[in-house]
């Protein structure tokens, strides 16, 4: 039997917003990415990025928002949602990069703190 992985769905990792749209802000994501929903992502050069605590040089490490929706820009760049502030989140729906340490991710979770992102 085929085993299948189900993807998190599009705000399916949102507990509450602000009114409104308020939470939310259009984003671009980087041609070549292909992201997921609920995915920590950055901003580099005003596109949205996987957040990557490695990439210290190119702005990757400073957590931006969430991914409202998973978006394929392996082709070229496409437009997709981000939450950026005043929202609560589920913790065990975010996706994070593979091999986070739980340093680098209590470092990310008060940076989404700061933004008013409360990861509970």
């Amino acid at each position: 039997m085929t085993t299948q992985t189900e993807q998190g769905h599009a705000g399916g990792f949102i507990l509450s917003v602000a009114n409104g749209k308020r939470s939310f802000k259009n984003v671009t994501v980087a041609s070549g990415e292909n992201m997921q929903a609920g995915e920590v992502y950055a901003e580099v050069g005003g596109y949205a990025v996987p957040f990557d605590t490695a990439d210290s040089s190119g702005g990757a490490d400073t957590v931006a928002g969430i991914l409202f929706d998973a978006v394929d820009a392996t082709a070229a760049a496409v437009a997709g949602v981000g939450v950026v502030r005043d929202a609560e989140v589920n913790t065990n729906e975010l996706v994070w990069p593979t091999g986070i340490s739980a340093n680098d991710k209590a470092t990310a979770v008060t940076a989404l703190g700061a933004l008013g992102i409360i990861v509970r």
